[in-house]
């Protein structure tokens, strides 16, 4: 099977009668596609930034279909959008017990099995505590090296100039367990003392750019990551079992 990475040349292209059947599109732009007249039976679509616009379909736009739906099968989870202090320590307190049951439930022999190019349980634990590190510690609390070096990276990160230099290993899954745990401490702690006037303090994005989060902003952040990626491994692990 042909790969195509890193090209554009597809943008504005036009396909007539053409045969995807079986292709498989990862870490790719499909902003502003038209589709007429298509066969869609089994198509799969995981998006991070679905609900962030739209997906029309059949001239219906499914994206609150979908966001409700998400809420139903992961309490709290609507709480990730919360403006006040109460609200997200309530969301954040739902999220954590969520994980707790997954990690719990899941036997030992799947938490490094993966689906795909899928990251693994323990790969998702990893990345958690980088989005934690990214946005408590370098965007809320200002830390210029906030990482810990068993944190896992999205893909990209070293061309947005991440220094892949600080990261290793872990040497077993108890050690990501245990800085999972302190990561989660700290979110907690930070929570228990937040007031409406700090989650209304402007900061900079971890990662650069133009937007200028508030701290309320960086903790909303925190609890997207954490309800995605409990989805992505509930998935997965349902696959595998």
């Amino acid at each position: 099977m042909t790969t195509y990475s890193g090209t554009n040349e597809f943008e504005g292209a036009t396909f007539v009668q053409a045969g995807f059947k079986g292709a498989t599109l990862r870490f790719s732009d499909l902003t502003d596609v038209t589709m007429r007249g298509v066969d869609v039976g089994g198509l799969d679509i995981d998006s991070h930034d679905l609900f962030f616009g739209s997906l029309i379909v059949n001239g219906v736009d499914v994206v609150p279909y979908v966001d409700a739906e998400l809420n139903r099968r992961f309490p709290g989870r609507e709480l990730q959008k919360a403006e006040s202090p109460e609200g997200l320590r309530e969301g954040w307190d739902a999220v954590r017990a969520a994980w707790r049951e997954t990690v719990d439930g899941t036997p030992r022999e799947l938490w490094d099995a993966h689906v795909d190019d899928e990251w693994s349980l323990v790969q998702t634990l990893r990345h958690l505590v980088l989005a934690t590190d990214a946005w408590l510690g370098r965007g809320i609390n200002r830390v210029d090296q906030p990482w810990h070096p068993i944190g896992q990276v999205f893909t990209g990160a070293a061309d947005m100039g991440f220094d892949m230099s600080v990261l290793r290993e872990p040497t077993s899954p108890d050690e990501v367990l245990e800085v999972r745990a302190e990561r989660q401490q700290q979110v907690t702690d930070f929570l228990a003392r937040a007031t409406p006037v700090v989650l209304a303090e402007e900061r900079d994005s971890p990662w650069g750019g133009s937007w200028g989060p508030t701290v309320g902003d960086c903790v909303r952040v925190i609890l997207e990551e954490e309800w995605a990626h409990l989805r992505y491994v509930r998935r997965d692990l349902a696959l595998l079992t």
